[in-house]
């Protein structure tokens, strides 16, 4: 953008104007850093360029990717003129949405591999805390340790106290234990089987396994969305 178009004065309404914005939202923005610092007339009222708006269109467009707080600190690393801090935090960000996908791909692997759930073992249609870890070829302070977590809680025999593994139960761990061999954490793991129990148990659980899916292509839509508005900002800055 040349010399000419930079000094043309744009006032916040201007720059709010173009998004649906507030002019306090405009203003609030450059006081965080969004944007590089505003001259002041003589009567103390802000005078904007061209720049300016291009700042305030880049930040919008980085936090549908990554969020109002990553985007905020990528445009004060921009601003400041600490470029790498900034493609610091956008690499960030494309690892945690790979991150997500490995997550994402774990636990539809898992559920596709789980192994039918069969009423057998105690007269109440579950399976002893022993029979359980022989079937899933673990130890029963295993399964002990994944009840502390919460991930797979057993209900108990009212006539000798022993831990019960129902047919919910035993899925659960069948799923944790898939879920593990993958690599994934207990707090993990404990969100996902949350979701299966919301979802009314693994079948249903595929449809939000799609939608899941769905919010991950958009994000990663989203941060190539961002990183074009932010790659032609650093064009306009000369970076």
């Amino acid at each position: 953008m040349g010399d000419k178009s930079l000094k043309r004065r744009l006032r916040p309404v201007d720059l709010a104007r173009e998004h649906g914005l507030s002019t306090q939202a405009v203003r609030n923005y450059e006081e965080a850093g969004f944007l590089p610092p505003a001259e002041r007339s003589p009567h103390g009222y802000r005078a904007y360029t061209p720049l300016h708006a291009a700042a305030l269109r880049t930040f919008l467009a980085l936090v549908p990717g990554h969020g109002h707080a990553t985007a905020g600190a990528v445009m004060r690393a921009v601003n400041g003129g600490t470029v790498e801090e900034a493609l610091r935090l956008i690499d960030a960000s494309h690892a945690l949405l790979a991150e997500d996908r490995r997550t994402l791909e774990s636990v539809a692997l898992a559920l596709r591999d789980l192994e039918p759930v069969e009423e057998q073992g105690t007269e109440q249609g579950g399976l002893l805390i022993g029979h359980l870890a022989h079937r899933l070829g673990l130890r029963p302070a295993t399964l002990r340790k994944w009840e502390t977590a919460g991930l797979v809680v057993p209900g108990r025999d009212r006539r000798t106290g022993y831990r019960v593994y129902g047919p919910a139960q035993v899925r659960d761990a069948l799923l944790a234990r898939q879920l593990r061999r993958g690599g994934h954490g207990l707090e993990q793991i404990a969100l996902v089987l949350e979701q299966v129990r919301t979802a009314g148990g693994a079948e249903p659980l595929q449809a939000a396994l799609a939608e899941w899916n769905g919010r991950l292509t958009a994000r990663g839509r989203a941060l190539l969305a961002g990183a074009a508005a932010l790659h032609a900002y650093l064009e306009e800055l000369g970076g």
